[in-house]
């Protein structure tokens, strides 16, 4: 159903489980409609029904519509005459449709305003379209009007164009349509349709004119039938809705067209005229589709307007009364499909009369025919519509007909020599075709068919579908056999048969019997599905290795969640059917041989394959006895309820893995959100929630098993049946062996659990018959004697399924009366000779003692002596001649049996018994195709002497997997109970021992004499084991445990020598967090209405970015650039993975980056590289500094000398000019080194001068890039150092060997001596005038100048490595500036009053001794020196004033002021000296930080603490405070104004923080999905939304694009200097753009069981999850997205 929004959100949902799809393309809301849903559903608004008569709408007031609606719809409809022109040779081009539908916008848009006037408008523009009196006047071309003939006379040519005509043209009539030259149908009439032309005698011919399908096989045309042609070839327009529809198909469905059609769908006369219309159409909207480039487009355009129609029952059963749309549909689907058909090679090449479609067609593999085939199972879904098409016998062969176009598609041939040049990727498109063509409308008709009173129908389909089936054997040829190395997935007949066979006798409680066919066709049905299941282990044992992966890929899809119940279940359901039908001696020899495994079923230790080769032997042996296991465990159609099945697929599911909600269990024939589904699922399951790992790694919502489920439920034989891959199976063990360690049930390494089944269904008792039948015993008793004898190519698994058979056998035993022998008609058959009777609990104790085999002469046990007491038969399994004649009285001994031979005999006496001429006609024996061409192994007969029975080799088998003698003790001679209630816990978990005491067990309840031959076995004494040899295969294991041995010790090795380090990695990257922190703690909120907008005003990079404008406006430039520090909007981060490599090693390992092509997510060129240890991103590498330990000596030498001495060695150490170092292999790292963070950088955020290119953009960038790296560790600490410890990056941090690079660079700068900073924080200066005398800009103030940037300049610019005294000594002195920085931002901030009594009582205390160390004699100082200034005279009244009385409070002030200094002072120190940062209490952090530096003299107790005692001043402090002041006074007098504003910085700013985002992800999609864009105003296709800032941008936009670079990543180089992180609106998932490389992060948006809806695919309502939302934070503010996601891609700026 569509609803619009508004009543969406009006209706009650609550505890519903609903998906929803957004759709563009506008339409009808059906709120309010009973024929589409429950009253119960409709919203408020609808529910309330309107009593009162609606009022008519005067006539007057439509009468102007009434006049001019005909005339401009007619002209819409010329123009679209005009516009069309017929093309010689291809659909028209796309440019010109376009051209005339941008004409036309404005019209449709018009019609579409119109509709949305409401009821009366509607019902006028129903008139006009439905009218054929209007279209008659004005369209039919009659009269005088020359432009209105020329404009009909395009339609008539359109119209033949399109293959269509006129009813009355007799000629167009008939098939003359290749007149108009473009028809490409190459079928010309309907294979089948009628009941009695079936498939067989439709002739083939081959296509004459050559048009060559895909591959190199040519197409096939079906003889033209008696069908009436009107359905295809024949239109006729009576009104103007009619030629109006006709055009929008033309036109490929243009978007505006579909919406005004749509609108219009309120109004219930146009609903039904419409839907007429678009049935009328049906056949040309196929052919259309056909040829069409954007069949993708079209089609979705199509089901927005069929869904509409067809989903109201009443409106499709008014249609298919009479416009018979179910002929249509069939007819127009099997029209389709015969465009594609090519002659079917299976079977028989050469005589095949069978045709299936070509899967390698356009048509076929895009999927072109979803549309149709999508109405179609919508029709179906309606009970009135799918009784009509049960009850239809023509309709239903003509389906059938259709359904047998995919049988036996897509065959693949074992390629045996070479490996096969071309992989074809058609089969997906076959496994589509046959799910969405053939299984979806089964499945839609099979719903209708659940009561008894439908019994009709089913035997309807059952009967159609046999016919279709004896057809398609006929037209291949089949006899028994099929043909070798050939196998197609692809049968949907026999599935059609399976699946109404199921539910015959499921639901509708028909006899099986009655509608089974003949016992000759259930031989023929089992055949192929058989073929299936032998092929999927072929696969798996790669034997199809030449045919390359796609065949593996076939075998998976076959088995995977959409396919499997309609595909694997019902063949295995059909073969479950066949085997309960069948002789059970026949089945089994027919499943080994099919296998391929018959020779390897011999007593003999050796033996030749003749079909195969002895390494697929194994696997192909565990294949089909894992097969017998599948066929005679699973009840999934025999017997079990729909609720039993539910839970017995998502145990399975979740004993693999865990499941999120939409997918624990997919493959039920029941989708999630059925009734039970939920409670089942609260039954066998526990929710986990989603969790977090540090890596970043999110997870969904799961569901994780119960423990009672892995106790009782867990069923192996289920989750192999539903597993894709191997490693599934493993998984479901390794849970299950983890959950019994767990629980303490069982310590080692458990077997399989037999799990018992549900009762068999009456109908198929027969089946049991298989697990009681001599083959079966025969092959169990051989396997079991091979295992005990240690013969080769017998694994764990064969043994495990030897077991479970026989389990099987005990749990399932016949009824008494069948023990006894059943020799009808006294025929003797080979088996006799081994077993008495055929129930197993009776031949379990039934002793063999000797066996005769036939084997290769080669063979041990050929060259022993038979015994000369006895003449005994014996078994060979292989294709020797069987004895005739044999002696009832040898019980004791075994004859030679021959599966092959046995299954041969069987056939031809059911076919004698069905087939009454069989002595006329002969049969044709089975070629021998599938036996490999080559010489008959030479084969000699030996006899063995084997004494034992199974019982005896079950307790042998025992002592062999104990490794002890007389391991077996029956449990019943301790506890007779045990034999009362068998179901024992401690039997049901646990290893091959195990499971045979269960088996014993079982034997001994079951039968006396059974429980009495146990314990004689037990008294005799058993043979001794024999010896242990290592076989080739586990010898390969050691191997490769030794292997691995050594490459771990190797890798150790290396991993040492990478630790003598010479050079280590890095990575440098743009960064603008910082520049995002803002100074509010209030978190911004994502605008999601027109009144909540974003403006970046208060962000700590627009302040930054002011000041240096600010400063540069009144002050000398270079003065400027070393004031301040920039990065704060795009600046350089520099962190590294910690691992270390040798120079040369780098360059050879880049070089072999550059030679290997495949190469993922990093360009080589730009220097990209991933380590080669840990694979993480880098672009750069940093040089270790030899001898980097040097410095750490002196962090103890604490000197004695003066701070004096100290000042003037550091004046002296920035004198020495730094020196070009002489060329090394360091220096020549270091140099690359500093281009590399240059290169990363964009231009914009490295040229801040106002001459480019001047040396002091670069000193400034520098320094800069040290000062970015250290408030960004500031910012990883989360804005503070109380937590202490060391680097939070630990061996991440990569600071000290940046700053060696820097320092380097920074030493080739000489800084002229007069302008050296330095000095004007340590002399007094003498000349005060020179400075007003020039004319140039004055230099900045000190007071101005920031100082954290000072304190990089000053260390950058000594000598490396530096001495800690001589740090100490400059943050002394930098602190001093500090300190009078804050006073004179707070005696700004001060009120005139506060200044006055500051100043006075400061006067007072300035000659007492410490006063150089208190802040109120300071800050005196400070107001009266500044006082002769202009600063304090302007804005008394501004609002910044605060009122600071209490002296606590100026205390606080000046602390918060200095903090932000002394961390980063702290983290230099860290990094440049060692030792780990103290850590502290929030309120202590200033007084911990000042004594950690030095700054503190003695550590002083808190209560008595103030800032001021670290002073530490170098001169008097009155004298540097005055000439400090003085320069600020002589600024002030030039410009008052901008006095203020420079002195007072924001000291505090908080973290930095993504945007808030709204709880519900509909109110985001509300908001943005219709915004439009602010360039085109047009609502963009892909919107997305800036997470950082909030724009509102178009991904891949065109409108939006400059210079080829799309929206996106521009704003990303513009919001985060290359970085952006965007939420896309309409795929709810966010998407990460770093420099040129892009990737999909997933989604902070997951619905309520915790899963992401990307695309919005589901339609689930989804809510915010706050901590993936932080992960994502997390990751951008610590900048580790290059390393946490994987996936990244180019974007081309395509973005």
């Amino acid at each position: 159903m569509s609803l619009c929004a508004e009543c969406f959100h009006q209706g009650e949902h609550a505890g519903h489980d609903y998906n929803m799809f957004r759709s563009q393309a506008g339409g009808a809301c059906d709120c309010g409609d009973s024929n589409v849903m429950r009253e119960a559903g409709f919203c408020k608004r609808h529910r309330i029904k309107s009593n009162s008569n609606v009022p008519c709408v005067p006539k007057d007031l439509l009468m102007m519509s009434e006049l001019v609606l005909p005339q401009f719809i007619f002209s819409l409809i010329q123009h679209l005459r005009e516009g069309y022109n017929e093309p010689a040779l291809d659909v028209p081009s796309e440019k010109d449709l376009h051209k005339i539908l941008q004409v036309l916008e404005p019209h449709v848009s018009f019609l579409e305003d119109l509709t949305k006037m409401g009821g009366a408008m509607r019902s006028v523009l129903t008139q006009v379209l439905t009218s054929q009196q209007f279209y008659k006047d004005l369209s039919s071309g009659v009269g005088e009007n020359a432009c209105a003939k020329k404009s009909h006379e395009k339609y008539l040519i359109a119209l033949k164009g399109s293959g269509l005509a006129f009813p009355e043209d007799k000629i167009a009539c008939g098939m003359q349509e290749q007149g108009a030259g473009t028809s490409t149908l190459a079928v010309q009439g309907l294979a089948g349709a009628t009941a009695t032309s079936g498939q067989g005698d439709s002739s083939d011919e081959e296509d004459q004119d050559g048009s060559q399908g895909v591959g190199k096989r040519k197409r096939v045309k079906l003889s033209s039938t008696t069908k009436d042609q009107s359905i295809m070839d024949v239109l006729k327009h009576k009104c103007f809705l009619e030629e109006l529809l006709f055009w929008t198909i033309k036109y490929e469905f243009p978007q505006k067209m579909v919406t005004f059609l749509l609108n219009m769908l309120p109004d219930q006369d146009y609903k039904i005229a419409f839907t007429k219309t678009f049935v009328q159409h049906y056949a040309f909207i196929m052919k259309t589709l056909k040829k069409s480039h954007e069949s993708d487009t079209m089609s979705n355009r199509i089901v927005h307007i069929s869904v509409q129609l067809f989903s109201n029952e009443e409106l499709a059963r008014q249609v298919t009364e009479e416009c018979q749309l179910l002929d249509i549909m069939v007819t127009v689907l099997l029209y389709m499909m015969e465009s594609c058909l090519i002659k079917s090679e299976l079977q028989d090449e050469e005589n095949s009369l069978h045709v299936v479609v070509n899967c390698g067609e356009a048509l076929l593999k895009n999927n072109t025919y979803w549309p149709l085939v999508s109405d179609f199972i919508n029709i179906l879904s309606h009970q009135s519509v799918a009784k009509k098409f049960l009850e239809d016998h023509g309709l239903l062969v003509t389906w059938m007909n259709f359904v047998s176009f995919f049988q036996g598609m897509n065959l693949n041939k074992r390629e045996l020599n070479e490996h096969v040049e071309f992989e074809s990727q058609t089969y997906y498109a076959a496994f589509a075709a046959e799910l969405e063509a053939c299984a979806q409308p089964m499945w839609g008709l099979l719903s209708h068919c659940k009561v008894r009173e439908t019994q009709e129908y089913t035997r309807n389909v059952v009967r159609y579908c046999l016919e279709a089936l004896q057809d398609w054997f006929d037209a291949i040829n089949f006899v028994d056999e099929p043909a070798p190395n050939q196998v197609t997935f692809h049968l949907p007949l026999h599935r059609y048969f399976a699946m109404f066979l199921s539910k015959a006798v499921k639901c509708q409680e028909l006899d099986l019997d009655t509608i089974l066919p003949d016992q000759e066709m259930l031989m023929k049905l089992m055949i192929h599905p058989l073929q299936i299941q032998a092929s999927l282990s072929e696969i798996h044992s790669n034997m199809w290795v030449r045919n390359g992966l796609q065949i593996k890929g076939q075998a998976m899809t076959y088995v995977q969640s959409h396919f499997c119940n309609s595909m694997i279940d019902p063949d295995i359901y059909l073969l479950q059917v066949c085997a309960s039908r069948l002789d059970p001696d026949y089945f089994i020899s027919s499943v080994f041989e099919r296998f391929k495994v018959v020779d390897l079923l011999t007593m003999a230790s050796q033996h030749q394959n003749t079909v195969l080769d002895s390494e697929h032997e194994r696997s192909m042996l565990e294949g089909a006895l894992t097969f017998l296991v599948l066929l005679l465990s699973l009840r999934l159609h025999l017997g079990m309820t729909d609720d039993e099945i539910l839970r017995a697929e998502m145990v399975a599911q979740l004993c693999m893995n865990d499941r999120t909600h939409k997918n624990p269990n997919p493959k039920s024939g029941i989708i999630p959100g059925s009734l039970s589904f939920e409670s089942v699922l609260s039954a066998v399951a526990d929710f986990k929630a989603p969790v977090f790992e540090p890596g970043g790694s999110m997870q969904q919502g799961m569901y994780t098993p119960k423990a009672e489920v892995w106790d009782k439920e867990f069923d192996p034989v289920m989750v192999i049946l539903r597993t894709v891959y191997r490693r599934d199976v493993q998984s479901a063990m390794d849970r299950y062996t983890a959950f019994l360690k767990q629980s303490g049930k069982f310590p080692g390494n458990p077997w399989p659990p037999y799990k018992k089944r549900t009762p068999l269904h009456p109908s198929y008792k027969g089946l049991i018959k298989l697990l009681h039948c001599k083959t079966l015993h025969i092959v169990l008793f051989t396997l079991l004697y091979k295992i005990l004898m240690d013969h080769q190519n017998l694994s764990e698994h064969v043994l495990c399924m030897v077991l479970y058979l026989i389990e099987l056998g005990l749990e399932n035993s016949p009824e008494q009366e069948s023990d006894e022998e059943e020799s009808a008609g006294g025929q003797e058959r080979c088996h006799d000779s081994w077993f008495p009777g055929s129930n197993l609990v009776s031949n379990m104790r039934h002793f063999i003692n000797y066996v005769r085999v036939r084997a290769p002469e080669t063979a041990p046990e050929v060259k022993r002596e038979p015994p000369a007491s006895t003449s005994s038969d014996g078994l060979a399994s292989s294709q020797s001649s069987r004895r005739k004649s044999l002696q009832r009285e040898n019980s004791g001994t075994a004859q030679v049996f021959s599966l092959v031979a046995e299954r041969r005999k069987k056939f031809q006496e059911i076919i004698n018994r069905n087939t009454s001429e069989a002595n006329q006609v002969v049969r044709p024996k089975t070629s021998m195709k599938w036996s490999a061409p080559g010489a008959t192994p030479q084969l000699t007969t030996a006899i063995l002497e084997v004494k034992e029975s199974i019982l005896s080799l079950l307790i042998k088998l025992h002592h062999k997997l104990s490794g002890k003698q007389n391991s077996y003790y029956p449990p019943w001679l301790d506890d007779v109970d045990v034999l009362i209630h068998p179901e024992i816990p401690r039997y049901s978990h646990g290893d091959g021992m195990t499971a045979v005491e269960r088996i014993l067990l079982k034997a001994a309840v079951q039968s006396r004499l059974n429980k009495r031959i146990i314990e004689e076995i037990c008294r005799k004494v058993t043979p001794p084991v024999p010896p242990k040899k290592i076989s080739s295969a586990e010898k390969k294991t050691l191997d490769k445990e030794e292997r691995r041995q050594k490459a771990r010790e190797r890798q150790q090795k290396l991993l040492a020598e990478f630790a003598s380090r010479q050079k280590s990695f890095m990575e440098t990257a743009m960064d603008v967090v910082l520049g995002q922190c803002r100074n509010s703690t209030e978190p911004k909120r994502l605008p999601t209405t027109e009144e909540e907008q974003i403006y970046p005003r208060d962000t700590c990079a627009t302040l930054h970015d002011v000041r240096l404008t600010t400063l540069q406006r009144y002050f000398k430039d270079s003065s400027c650039l070393q004031a301040v520090s920039i990065g704060w909007e795009g600046g350089v981060y520099v962190q590294t993975c910690g691992h270390t490599l040798h120079i040369d090693c780098h360059k050879s390992y880049m070089e072999s980056l550059r030679n290997d092509q495949v190469l993922q997510g990093f360009s080589v060129d730009k220097g990209e590289f991933t380590c080669p240890l840990c694979r993480q991103f880098a672009n750069s590498v940093l040089p270790c500094y030899p001898g980097n330990n040097v410095e750490r000596s002196l962090w103890q030498s604490h000197s004695n000398k003066c701070m004096r001495d100290l000042v003037q060695e550091v004046e002296d150490l920035q004198e020495q000019l730094g020196t070009f170092p002489s060329e090394t292999n360091l220096s020549k790292e270091m140099e690359s080194v500093m281009k590399d963070i240059k290169s990363t950088t964009q231009k914009k955020y490295t040229d801040y001068s106002k001459t480019p290119g001047s040396p002091d953009n670069d000193f400034l960038f520098m320094y800069s890039v040290a000062r970015t790296n250290l408030e960004l560790e500031l910012v990883h600490r989360g804005g503070n150092l109380c937590s202490g410890g060391a680097s939070t990056a630990g061996k991440r941090s990569c600071l000290n060997q940046l700053f060696h690079v820097l320092a380097m660079h920074m030493r080739l700068y000489s800084i002229d001596s007069a302008y050296n900073p330095w000095r004007k924080l340590t002399q007094p200066m003498q000349d005060k005038n020179s400075e007003l005398i020039s004319e140039e800009l004055p230099e900045v103030p000190v007071l101005y100048r920031d100082v954290s940037s000072l304190l990089l300049i000053q260390i950058l610019t000594m000598p490396q490595p530096l001495h800690k005294e001589h740090f100490t000594c400059i943050i002394k002195v930098l602190f001093t500036l500090l300190y009078t920085q804050a006073l004179a931002a707070l005696s700004v901030k001060c009120s005139h009053e506060d200044r006055m009594a500051w100043k006075e009582s400061g006067a007072l205390k300035k000659n007492t001794p410490s006063g150089e160390k208190s802040w109120e004699v300071l800050l005196g100082h400070v107001i009266s020196e500044l006082s002769k200034g202009k600063i304090y005279e302007e804005g008394e009244t501004e609002e910044i004033t605060v009122v600071l009385v209490n002296p606590d409070s100026v205390e606080c002030y000046l602390q918060q002021f200095c903090l932000p200094f002394l961390r980063i002072t702290s983290l230099l120190q860290h990094h440049l000296f060692g030792g780990d940062l103290p850590s502290c209490q929030e309120d202590e952090e200033f007084t911990v930080l000042a004594s950690c530096l030095g700054l503190l003299p003695s550590f002083q107790s808190a209560h008595q603490f103030t800032s001021a005692s670290c002073l530490d001043w170098p001169v008097p402090a009155f004298d540097m405070v005055s000439q400090w002041c003085s320069e600020l006074a002589s600024f002030a007098d030039r410009h008052p104004d901008q006095v203020k504003a420079l002195l007072i910085q924001e000291p505090k700013w908080d973290l930095p923080r993504l945007l808030q985002l709204p709880e519900n992800y509909n109110t985001i999609f509300q908001y943005y999905h219709r915004k439009t864009c602010t360039v085109c105003t047009k609502v963009p296709k892909d919107p997305a939304v800036c997470l950082v800032c909030g724009t509102f941008v178009c991904l891949k936009g065109l409108c939006c694009k400059q210079q080829s670079y799309c929206e996106c990543v521009l704003h990303s180089q513009n919001c985060g200097a290359g970085t952006g992180i965007f939420l896309l609106i309409n795929a709810s998932v966010i998407i990460i753009i770093r420099g040129h490389r892009f990737c999909l992060w997933g989604s902070v948006y997951l619905d309520a069981h915790g899963e992401e809806d990307r695309d919005l695919r589901r339609g689930k309502p989804l809510y915010i999850c706050k901590e993936r939302y932080k992960v994502l934070e997390q990751q951008w503010v610590s900048h580790t997205f290059d390393h946490i996601n994987k996936r990244w891609g180019p974007h081309y700026n395509g973005l």
